[in-house]
């Protein structure tokens, strides 16, 4: 991948981004964060300037890429920026057909796209067993401190790996996972949780969903490790280990959060919740080179099938 198709890629993710009028200025405050934690030698800040002005659009981005490989792979990041934070919009869907008439792609490919985001972003955070035809009911088995322990470094492991798998859509599998680890955690404390009381705490902990999705895409393409569309390139160890420590010490650190807060009964402050959570990334980003290794392993020996299995189940 050359550094003209790097730039539509990424200005095409950004677009998405701003697709939803409805959550334009903040979606814009995320993607900026994002352009500037980036960083590297591609300067990422500078094309988010470029697409906030109107400087780049669709049909300039995808003019850049010239291989049906990269175009599809554009509009499968598209779809996971726009169904990140839930089921995508009208303003979503309508940029998305024009995305995909810009990069001259058929319905069947973006509809089966659309199919694997769309079942991300509506997987159950519940595990359920049918008692009935009609009455699925929640499983409500309890889990032990060192279960929650395990769990939680388990997740942050498998969320680590899913930073070097090259497909876009292991990206999109962390925020639901991430999900459903906090759902574990507050029914293991006897809180049932919904879906939007979760997306409520990450927000109030800084964690942009959104903004979390194109982090991990971002990293993916500077690191070039994002699909066989790209060329199939393995990056560097150092940037392979950047991408993983993100979503590990995220993941742990939400994960240890949601331990305390639910196990004091939601009390905790916003101020306090924040500052807990900023010192367990910290924790987290630590810890994560301990466990390399075993994040490294994890990514060799799962595949796409296996994470979607895991999304939808228990």
């Amino acid at each position: 991948m050359n550094p003209t198709e790097m730039r539509a890629l990424l200005s095409i993710a950004m677009l998405a981004a701003f697709s939803d009028s409805q959550k334009q200025d903040r979606e814009r405050e995320e993607v900026r964060r994002v352009a500037e934690s980036l960083g590297g030698d591609f300067n990422v800040a500078a094309l988010y300037q470029e697409v906030l002005l109107g400087r780049v659009d669709v049909a300039s981005a995808a003019a850049a890429l010239s291989t049906p490989g990269l175009r599809q792979l554009a509009y499968e990041i598209a779809v996971g920026v726009c169904d990140a934070d839930g089921l995508r919009n009208a303003a979503e869907n309508q940029f998305l057909a024009s995305l995909g008439s810009a990069l001259g792609l058929g319905q069947p490919a973006m509809t089966a796209a659309a199919a694997e985001a769309d079942a991300m972003a509506t997987a159950p955070l519940a595990a359920t067993v049918a008692v009935s035809a009609t009455a699925p009911v929640a499983a409500t088995a309890r889990i032990s401190d060192a279960e929650l322990d395990r769990s939680i470094l388990n997740a942050s492991i498998l969320n680590g790996a899913l930073e070097l798998l090259p497909q876009s859509m292991a990206s999109l599998a962390i925020i639901p996972l991430q999900m459903k680890l906090v759902y574990r955690i507050g029914q293991a404390h006897g809180f049932e949780l919904d879906r939007g009381h979760i997306k409520d705490l990450l927000a109030t902990l800084g964690v942009g969903l959104t903004g979390q999705y194109l982090e991990g895409i971002g990293r993916k393409l500077l690191g070039g490790i994002l699909g066989k569309a790209a060329g199939g390139m393995v990056g560097s160890i150092g940037r392979t280990a950047t991408g993983a420590a993100f979503s590990f010490a995220t993941t742990y650190a939400l994960g240890q959060l949601a331990r305390r807060y639910y196990a004091g009964g939601r009390v905790m402050s916003t101020a306090v919740l924040q500052q807990t959570f900023t010192e367990l990334t910290s924790q987290g980003r630590t810890m994560q080179q301990q466990y390399l290794p075993q994040i490294e392993q994890k990514a060799s020996t799962i595949d796409m099938s296996q994470v979607m299995s895991m999304v939808r189940g228990p």
